[in-house]
């Protein structure tokens, strides 16, 4: 027995040590981490307080503080940001759908200002600003040097005010001015039209008001068709959305999808992970759906993509979308302020992120740039002569006057559907999928 509390007490000593051993440096490591914390916040303080004291002109302290926070925020990625009380209430307004600007969504790159998309109607997308598109100057003031939020500061104006921006955009050989008046932005997040036999559903952001619109506008379109028996699919165009609320792309993929996965997300802990499942319903019936994005759709936009391509609900045509798989949580602060902060990573059903890569598209299809217009002149040849044309040609007794005019009807539909590819060959591309798919009939 006594033997057997000795060799008690020894293991407990051991254990002690051991403990002893493995804990003291950690606690020493953390202790010296937290030494150098706060030396830093000292010298943070002895920083403000020499630039309060001695810059060579007056400055605003909380200006200051502000400017401190917000080089924190951006310095971890050009998502995340500080938001002033005004900015934050602007934000609250744009997730509403109505605000004043110019109607671009940007980013920054290489210094500067990048735009990720031009909104549909809006002062910038009539003035002919392209995703893509890198604005170097406003009104003649450099932005390269400034944060994202002092860059967008700057165009912000009066509505009617002319603002005068400077463009850098591929395959132009020099920098451009575009002259833009600004306006009271109303964004409609959803517009709908059928065109022939398909209903186009154009996604231009995602707000407090899209799915409630795409569910109207869908309904709208396939009662004016007749009902779902004479619908061959849907265009989702999601090209040039620069993306929104995180529940309005679950809630739009969801439209479209009975079950399985929508989405995850993943945060820096594990247990902060969280998984979106659809639910059963499809708006669509099981139609074919053609899902069109480009190098403008970002964000919530290539969630929904992401979602109906992996389920292989939808065929998605265009080119490489624009790469966001962040998800930036907006926390509010004192005095009615707020912290955009990037939390977590998203991956599509797959578990692919698409963060700096973009969804790709299941067919490329480039939309080609329209060529200078010129004056088009009356060219005889061009008219090709059929059978019919031929003088003395015999009649086609074989078809009822009912047969013949369906005949007329398709040929009409088919040349509007050729005169779409000049107007958007990619929309076009996408409707002539639909055709096809809906010309197979189902299978047995």
């Amino acid at each position: 027995m006594k033997k057997f509390v000795a060799a008690a007490a020894t293991g407990a000593l051991a254990g002690l040590l051991v403990t002893t051993q493995v804990a003291g440096p950690l606690l020493a490591e953390e202790n010296e981490r937290k030494a150098s914390v706060y030396e830093q916040l000292d010298l943070f303080g002895d920083i403000f307080e020499r630039i309060r004291v001695q810059y060579v002109e007056e400055v605003d302290e909380g200006d200051l503080i502000e400017a401190a926070i917000n080089g924190m925020l951006t310095s971890l990625d050009p998502h995340s940001s500080y938001l002033s009380p005004d900015d934050a209430e602007d934000m609250r307004v744009q997730t509403r759908g109505e605000f004043g600007g110019l109607g671009i969504e940007v980013t920054q790159e290489e210094g500067f200002v990048k735009v990720v998309s031009p909104i549909d109607d809006t002062p910038a997308d009539a003035a002919g600003i392209e995703a893509g598109d890198f604005i170097t100057h406003v009104d003649g003031e450099s932005v390269l040097g400034l944060t994202l939020d002092q860059a967008v500061e700057m165009m912000r104006g009066p509505v009617g005010s002319e603002i005068v921006i400077t463009v850098a955009r591929e395959g132009e050989a020099e920098p451009f001015d575009v002259t833009i008046v600004r306006d009271t932005i109303k964004l409609t997040a959803v517009r709908s039209r059928t065109v022939g036999e398909s209903v186009v559903l154009r996604v231009t952001t995602f707000n407090d008001q899209t799915t409630p619109n795409l569910e109207a506008g869908f309904a709208k379109q396939v009662e004016e068709l007749g009902g779902m028996e004479n619908v061959n699919g849907i265009v989702l165009d999601l090209r040039n959305n620069p993306g929104g609320l995180l529940t309005q792309a679950i809630k739009v993929s969801d439209s479209f999808l009975e079950k399985g996965e929508i989405v995850s997300t993943r945060g820096r802990n594990p247990q902060d992970g969280e998984r979106y499942n659809a639910e059963p319903g499809d708006l669509a019936e099981g139609k074919p759906i053609v899902v069109l994005i480009n190098g403008g759709s970002a964000s919530a936009s290539e969630i929904v993509a992401g979602a109906l391509q992996d389920h292989r609900r939808a065929i998605v045509v265009g080119t490489k979308s624009f790469g966001k798989g962040s998800v930036q949580t907006v926390m509010p602060l004192r005095g009615d302020g707020a912290m955009r902060l990037t939390t977590a990573r998203y991956y599509t059903p797959s578990g692919r992120s698409i963060q700096a890569l973009g969804v790709s598209p299941d067919i490329v299809v480039e939309q080609p740039r329209r060529a200078p217009e010129t004056e088009e002149e009356e060219d005889t040849s061009r008219r090709f002569n059929g059978e019919a044309d031929l003088r003395g040609s015999l009649n086609n007794d074989s078809l009822t006057d009912d047969e013949r005019r369906q005949i007329e009807e398709d040929r009409t539909k088919a040349e509007e559907a050729a005169k779409l590819r000049e107007e958007d060959y990619q929309l076009a591309y996408a409707l002539d999928i639909l055709k096809g798919l809906s010309a197979l009939g189902p299978t047995e």
